[in-house]
């Protein structure tokens, strides 16, 4: 009988008179009727062809009209058809007709009895749009929703109501709003009547506004999804392609009475906001003429940033690092990380006397990193704010990567112990592409960070730009769509809708592991710093923020209405915190010095002494014995796991691999394989990102085999030399360079003890990089007393390839070296290479041999400091026959080379050399060849600097002093206006003290780096190399 009843009860219509709290039990998963319900007359049991036997049948026969009335038989369709109308089984039931010619007769007369009724075909339809009215809300409802905290502007930059939601919103008024629900019921749009609104239809399984109830009003269905979508928080999600991340987006924002907060909560709360609020208030007090770029307008951001930290910590995280631009930067050092407020207002002290090294930074790009205890949670928190330059949204990608490497260092595979958050201007968010290159790094295995909370400070306006101007796009936040990330819009006046909406961000985060968008629909309450007029372009958006009533005093007003604090209380709040602002102020007139170092981001706790000074100022030996050599090229030549079936012609390239271990020599591939495999025995982790690095572009490096005949089954021979060697990550990257770069020099922020690389496809490639290289690479020890070792191997060579692929602009790296070309620092100086080393921003090297690669790769971990190192590596060289370097120039003893003097016939007879040519990488063997044909070693010494900077003046001056007759030139393959020239020859003439001229044998200038003729390149090289060993080519100009 079970299977009776349910069968009969599936086929009862609802009567429209009956009352929501009938279906107050939990609605079905999955309920087939949309009828309305109306009880029987008779009962089931006075129906007898209903039997327990036949009601399995009679089911499968309802379920299959549903689908399509014409799939059963004619009878069965009356049947059903009179049943959904409201006749009682009995009655509905008509025995099948006789085959007889009164048959059509009695199947005519059948028809009144249906047409009778109502048509279960208008009742499929009312559901249906009922449902698709839902789902336009779900869509469409934040297009409505009331964001805006002035009143004045759309945050979707659209004032028009999508034409499929009844909005009741203070976009329509009630005349209007009449007018739209007859267009889209009476006929129009969903076909609904005016009377359907008190109708009662059942709710679909992809919405919670009934909470414990199945079916509401058509009334209540239009006020719920109004409550859900059309108020203070503006909701995207549906573009995600998953149903359970939809559903709980939904069960979040839609089930009734969710948004609730405790008395408690509230007062937390208030008491952020008044830190908030105040703290801003006392700056512009006690220095109103002084940049600061304040919150005002936007101080709900650090209960906002305060929440997702809380509910983050509640979800076990315990490291949170930041990254943020400059406005508001000062309040979140001040309330969110807790940096004292006397460091902060000893900042605006203009005599304050700089103690580090270094030129420093303004207050508002300076970093942090402080431990401490949650309140909330009562759990330990570390908070890293990662300093950053001026350009917005740089420091996205830093912050990306310091994150991945805290991850990596802890263990935390899935992201639970650390997390990032990225704070970002409206402006920016949706103008600045290196938003986007890191969104596209989100979730890639080897970058992701399992999901960053971004907050948006949308003062709806960008300095002076009005967003109508600033982007193509509704929202500044619709960048993030491309990676399925949910979009919570929020009216920032709106403090506990502000809450909400973070708690769900950092749920989020926790449930999903992805990222996710919090858009503070806010104002700027002063131009874009305190000093500009917002007046002169803005005129009637800051006449509305003049008449604006701070949020505080809102929220405020609001709660003491409520009775959950007085008006005592509240002021006692207030001048409880300026006493804490008035004391630390008191406190910073004795601050004298200002250390920047108390302002690290990213500090190495037993790296340096405890004042933050190398250990020692010297570098042990960077060679190896010859057993690690061996065994490393060893299973650089192997597979070293079973089963496993590699590309024939990698079988060569591994078969050659092996044949140089055995010659005790190795090639350029060879050498990068000992130097970071000798580096993992030591516990050193090695990274190395990049377009197409695990192959290596030239095809030289094939540190990821692949299985020819199983998918993606993968061995890095790397991993399997040593049995307790430190990891070796190396991971193809997105096609991007500026975001790339960022993650890298991020993730070497993170620890000193690991070799981070990051390789251009080709060296002109770092272009597109190029303000990471100036703005963080380059100055950043400088600016925040960071150091950083992070290397960049960039393949340069003027090699007939065309303009873009030859040159990886040294002369740019160059001009950036912090030494003095007109100083000859003191040569006798004890350690001096390694001081000229500590004194530098970066070195900058073109090594000429696969050993000294091998050497430089290797001292930039035994060094007692990190220096960036950039290196300009070769691609003809890595597989010329000359191009290599025996076992013994690599054993223990030995050094990097900062210069390779000449070693044949010329330094046998110095005083006979005519000509001294000093030249940096590849261009050496097309000397040496050059030199051989023209039978000139005797006359001509060739010496490689391959440390350009810090400058090798000592020696220098040694070779120089070693030929007293010679002259000398600078050779060079680049052009006159690019390469090393302008760097080199103030340099040499400092070393001889300008006593003799420094020639130029090379390219003339040109605009471009290279030609794209293959004739007119070995013209030119032909061209130089005369004049390179033209003894008399210089006579002229004597």
């Amino acid at each position: 009988m079970f299977h009776l009843r349910t069968c009969a009860a599936k086929l009862r219509p609802l009567t429209a008179s009956q009352t929501v709290k009938t279906f107050s039990q939990n609605r079905p998963a999955a309920a087939r009727t949309l009828g309305q319900i109306r009880c029987f007359t008779a009962p089931v049991a006075a129906e007898p062809f209903l039997s327990g036997t036949s009601s399995n049948y009679v089911e499968e026969m309802y379920y299959a009209w549903l689908e399509n009335p014409k799939s059963v038989h004619k009878s069965w369709d009356i049947f059903f058809r009179n049943t959904n109308a409201g006749a009682p089984p009995g009655t509905a039931y008509q025995s099948p007709l006789p085959l007889s010619p009164g048959s059509l007769s009695a199947m005519a007369r059948a028809q009144p009895l249906v047409a009778a009724q109502p048509n279960v075909d208008k009742l499929v339809e009312d559901h249906l749009a009922v449902q698709s009215l839902i789902r336009a809300y779900q869509i469409r409802g934040h297009h409505v929703a009331q964001l805006d905290p002035l009143g004045i502007l759309d945050a979707d930059l659209d004032s028009s109501v999508p034409a499929d939601i009844i909005s009741s919103t203070d976009k329509l008024d009630l005349a209007v709003f009449k007018e739209r629900l007859r267009m889209l019921t009476v006929g129009g749009f969903y076909g609904l009547d005016e009377s359907d609104l008190d109708k009662v239809f059942h709710l679909p399984t992809t919405t919670f506004i009934g909470g414990q109830e199945s079916a509401l009003p058509l009334r209540e269905i239009i006020r719920r999804l109004e409550m859900a979508y059309c108020q203070h928080i503006g909701v995207e999600f549906m573009f995600i392609n998953d149903l359970e991340q939809c559903q709980w987006i939904r069960q979040k924002f839609e089930t009734p009475g969710i948004m609730q907060f405790t008395n408690e909560e509230k007062r937390t709360l208030l008491a952020r906001l008044v830190r908030s609020t105040r703290f801003e208030d006392f700056l512009q007090r006690k220095w109103s003429s002084e940049k600061r770029f304040g919150l005002e307008g936007c101080e709900v951001l650090i209960p906002a940033l305060k929440t997702i930290i809380d509910k983050s910590s509640e979800n076990g995280v315990d490291y949170v690092i930041m990254g943020m631009p400059h406005r508001g930067r000062l309040n979140v050092l001040a309330n969110v990380i807790r940096k004292e407020l006397e460091q902060i207002f000893c900042q605006f002290d203009s005599k304050l006397e700089a103690a580090d090294e270094g030129s420093g930074d303004v207050k508002y790009h300076l970093g942090m990193y402080h431990r401490r205890i949650n309140r909330v949670t009562d759990r330990n928190i570390t908070l890293s704010l990662v300093a950053n330059p001026s350009h917005l949204e740089a420091a996205d990608p830093v912050v990306m990567g310091k994150t991945k490497a805290e991850q990596f260092y802890c263990g935390d595979t899935e992201g639970k112990k650390v997390m990032s958050i990225l704070l970002h201007g409206d402006a920016a968010f949706a103008g600045q592409g290196i938003v986007y290159e890191t969104f596209h790094l989100s979730d890639l295995p080897s970058y992701t960070t399992h999901g960053t909370v971004h907050v948006v400070v949308n003062n709806q306006i960008g300095f002076t730009t009005d967003p109508r101007m600033a982007r193509s796009s509704p929202y500044p936040t619709d960048v993030a769509r491309v990676v399925n990330a949910p979009i919570f819009h929020v009216n920032s006046d709106d403090p506990e809708a502000v809450m909400y909406v973070c708690k769900v961000a950092a749920e989020w985060r926790s449930t999903f592991h992805k990222d996710v968008v919090v858009d503070l629909v806010c104002y700027r309450r002063n131009g874009h710093n305190e000093m500009d007029e917002p007046m002169f372009t803005q005129p009637l958006m800051y006449k509305q923020i003049r008449k604006q009533k701070p949020v505080l005093q809102k929220y405020a007003e609001l709660l003491v209405s409520q009775g959950v604090v007085n008006q005592p209380e509240y002021e006692e709040e207030i001048s409880k915190y300026d006493k804490i602002c008035e004391e630390a102020f008191t406190r910073s007139k004795d601050e004298k010095i200002l250390h920047i170092k108390h302002w690290l981001d990213s500090p190495w706790p037993g790296f340096f002494t405890l004042d933050g000074q190398p250990r020692s100022m010297t570098c042990p030996s960077t060679g190896l014995t010859e057993d690690i050599l061996t065994h490393i090229g060893n299973v650089a030549s192997s597979v070293p796991v079973e089963n496993f079936t590699i590309h024939g012609g990698l079988s060569r390239i591994l078969k050659t691999r092996g044949e140089l271990v055995k010659n005790r020599t190795v090639d350029w591939a060879l050498a990068e394989y000992m130097a970071f495999g000798s580096l993992l025995k030591e516990g050193i982790h090695i990274r190395l990102s990049g377009q197409d690095v695990e192959r290596g572009t030239f095809s030289h490096r094939h540190h990821v085999l692949h299985d020819q005949n199983v998918d993606k089954k993968t061995c890095i021979p790397m991993n399997h030399l040593w049995p307790n060697q430190a990891p070796y990550t190396v991971c193809n990257s997105s096609l991007s360079e500026y975001g790339v770069l960022g993650f890298e020099l991020g993730f070497a922020m993170a620890s000193p003890n690991a070799l981070v690389l990051w390789e251009a496809q080709f060296g002109d490639f770092h272009n597109t990089a190029q303000c990471i290289i100036d703005q963080f690479i380059c100055p950043g020890q400088a600016k925040w007393v960071r150091q950083n070792g992070i290397v960049l191997l960039l393949p340069h060579g003027m090699e007939g390839m065309g303009p873009e692929h030859s040159s990886a602009r040294p002369e740019r790296f160059l001009q950036m070296c912090n030494d003095d070309p007109d100083v000859l620092p003191n040569l006798e100086e004890a350690n001096f290479d390694i001081n000229q080393l500590y004194d530098c921003n970066w070195v900058v090297v073109n090594c000429s041999t696969p050993g000294n690669f091998f050497h430089v790769l290797r001292r930039q971990i035994l060094l007692p400091f990190r220096k960036p190192l950039i290196i300009f590596t070769p691609k003809s060289l890595l597989r010329h026959p000359e191009a290599r370097t025996n076992f013994d120039e690599m054993l223990s003893g030995t050094h990097f080379q900062r210069v390779i003097p000449e070693d044949g016939l010329a330094a046998q007879n110095p005083e006979n050399v005519k000509r001294l040519l000093f030249c940096t990488g590849k261009v050496y063997y097309d000397l040496t060849r050059e030199r051989k044909a023209r039978g000139m070693e005797e006359q001509v010494a060739i010496t490689r600097i391959e440390q350009l900077s810090p400058f090798p003046f000592d020696l220098l001056m040694q070779e120089v002093q070693k030929y007293p007759n010679a002259e000398l030139a600078w050779c060079q393959e680049e052009h006159k206006n690019q390469g090393y020239y302008d760097y080199v020859k103030p340099r040499l003439r400092t070393t001889i003290n300008r006593a003799k001229p420094v020639w130029y044998a090379g390219r003339d200038p040109a605009a471009a780096p290279a030609t794209g003729n293959k004739k007119t390149h070995l013209t030119e090289l032909q061209r130089l190399l005369d004049t390179a060993f033209d003894l008399d080519a210089f006579k002229n100009f004597s």
